[in-house]
């Protein structure tokens, strides 16, 4: 049984692993190039986009000329800030989750409600038709 070689050398005669036969086909990344298999090169762009601004944003940050205590501050501030932001968007989140709850018991009981009355109305009607 002959085997391919798994190893070749590439154009600038670097030795290089060989990729299955449809690699490329599949949108899986090869040699340098990443190939999308769905052919959106916005979502791409975009991703990377906020990648790069957040590691700015770091690298910002750690490079800055500032103190080590002043910068401790900053991101203990910062810490803080978001902390309480999410601590707000849960508790009101909570409140919409209980506001809800309370809607649907309210109608789940008007429904009972409306079908125990409909029930009592039909009932005599129903005695008479079985009687007929």
């Amino acid at each position: 049984m002959i085997r391919p070689r798994e190893w070749d050398y590439n154009k600038s005669g670097a030795l290089k692993r060989r990729t299955s036969l449809g690699a490329e086909k599949r949108g899986i990344m090869t040699t340098g190039r990443y190939n999308s298999s769905e052919g959106s090169h916005i979502g791409t762009a975009i991703t990377f986009l906020l990648i790069g601004l957040g590691a700015g944003a770091l690298a910002g940050l750690l490079l800055a000329p500032k103190a080590g205590k002043q910068l401790r501050k900053d991101l203990r501030r910062g810490y803080e800030d978001a902390k309480d932001s999410l601590e707000d968007w849960a508790d009101e989140a909570k409140d919409r989750v209980r506001e809800v709850g309370e809607r649907v018991r309210d109608a789940a009981s008007r429904g009972a409600e409306l079908a125990d009355d409909l029930r009592d109305k039909v009932e005599p009607l129903r005695r008479a038709i079985n009687r007929g």
